[in-house]
């Protein structure tokens, strides 16, 4: 789309009224900087067995990651990158990871382990319940 005097005065009035400044991804990786993810408690994720120590399971569909750093504890993180919001696709190596762009992150707390991500993944509350991960 070329830049038309139309749309820029379009673009100046919206944001003059308030409306939100978006922004493009550049090398500064400046994505979200929640540090909690609202997910509905009392949602089943699937067993605990699934989740592997020292490693996690990606529940695509809830955009949620679950990892069991040590026998018996487990973490739960948004599954949505923080650097421009593609979904982590694998958790290996004691690290979420992002394939987009190659941000890594801790399975421990979620912290920025390699960038381009500079905020580390939102938590998501969970417990394991008679055998079962659910979100609290």
């Amino acid at each position: 789309m070329s830049l038309t005097r139309r749309n820029a005065l379009t673009g100046a009035a919206a944001v003059a009224a308030g409306a939100p400044l978006l922004a493009a991804c550049g090398s500064s990786g400046g994505g979200s900087t929640a540090t909690e993810s609202t997910a509905q408690a009392g949602l089943t994720l699937g067993p605990a067995s699934e989740v592997p120590v020292g490693g996690g399971k990606i529940y695509a569909d809830q955009k949620i990651v679950v990892t069991q750093p040590t026998q018996g504890t487990f973490e739960g993180f948004s599954a949505i990158c923080t650097h421009q919001g593609c979904p982590v696709s694998t958790v290996a190596n004691g690290t979420i990871n992002c394939t987009c762009h190659g941000s890594k992150f801790s399975i421990q707390n979620g912290a920025v382990e390699n960038g381009p991500a500079t905020t580390p993944l939102p938590r998501v509350d969970v417990k394991d319940d008679g055998g079962q991960i659910v979100t609290a």
